[in-house]
C-alpha cells in the first residue's frame, strides 16, 4: 500500500458496466480517454488500480481495471474516488495559460491594491466553467470565476493570484474599497 502526500483527483467510479467487471468512470482529465495514460491510480485506502481496457461512453469512459473481473467486484467499487502523485503529473505539457487545479489550492488572491481576498480552497466546475473558492479568516467562503477578466496573473512561485475584485463579483462597486487596508507583509520568525 502506497500513502500519497499530494494527491490529485483524477476520477470518481460509478456504477457496474455490464458483466465482466466493468465500471463506469467520471474522469477529471481534460480528455477523459487520457485517463488511461496516467499509468496507475490510488485509492486513499492505499489500492493501486491499473486499467486494462478504456472506451468513451457519454461524457464518461468504461473501465476495465486488473483483477475486478465480475459484476458483484466492479460494484464494490462505486463512489471510489482515484488519485495520482501531483509530482507524477506532467508540467512540460502545460500550456502557459494551463494550471493543474491542485496546484492553485492554497495560493493567497490579492488585488492589486494588496488587499487580501482569502486562499483558494478549492476549484470546481459545475458545468458554467470554472470556479475558486476563496476563503478567509473570518470570512465566509466565496466563489469566483476562474477567467482571464477576474483572475489577472497566477504566480505560482509566490503562491499568489492577482485578482480584479470587481469581476471576480466580490464588490459591486471600486468605491467599496475605500477603508479597506492593505495587508501588511508577515514577519518571519
Amino acid at each position: 500500500m502506497t500513502k500519497l502526500e499530494n494527491p490529485v483527483l483524477m476520477a470518481t467510479i460509478g456504477g457496474a458496466q455490464g458483466i465482466r467487471g466493468e465500471v463506469r468512470v467520471k474522469a477529471y482529465t481534460a480528455d477523459p480517454t487520457a485517463l488511461g495514460d496516467y499509468g496507475h491510480l490510488h485509492s486513499m485506502d492505499g489500492r493501486v488500480f491499473e486499467i486494462l481496457e478504456l472506451r468513451e461512453m457519454k461524457n464518461m469512459v468504461v473501465v476495465r481495471f486488473r483483477g475486478i473481473n465480475d459484476r458483484n467486484a466492479a460494484e464494490a467499487l462505486n463512489g471510489l474516488e482515484l488519485y495520482m502523485e501531483r509530482d507524477s503529473l506532467p508540467d512540460e505539457e502545460l500550456e502557459d495559460d494551463e494550471f493543474f487545479y491542485a496546484d492553485l489550492e492554497g495560493l493567497e488572491a490579492y488585488d492589486d491594491k494588496g488587499i487580501n481576498y482569502g486562499t483558494v480552497t478549492g476549484v470546481f466546475d459545475f458545468g458554467a466553467g470554472d470556479l475558486l473558492e476563496l476563503k478567509g479568516p473570518g470570512k465566509r467562503p466565496v466563489l469566483i470565476p476562474f477567467s482571464e477578466a477576474s483572475v489577472l496573473e497566477i504566480d505560482l512561485e509566490a503562491g499568489k493570484l492577482l485578482i480584479d475584485p470587481l469581476a471576480a463579483g466580490l464588490i459591486d462597486d471600486p468605491d467599496d474599497l475605500k477603508g479597506l487596508a492593505p495587508d501588511k507583509p508577515k514577519k518571519k520568525k
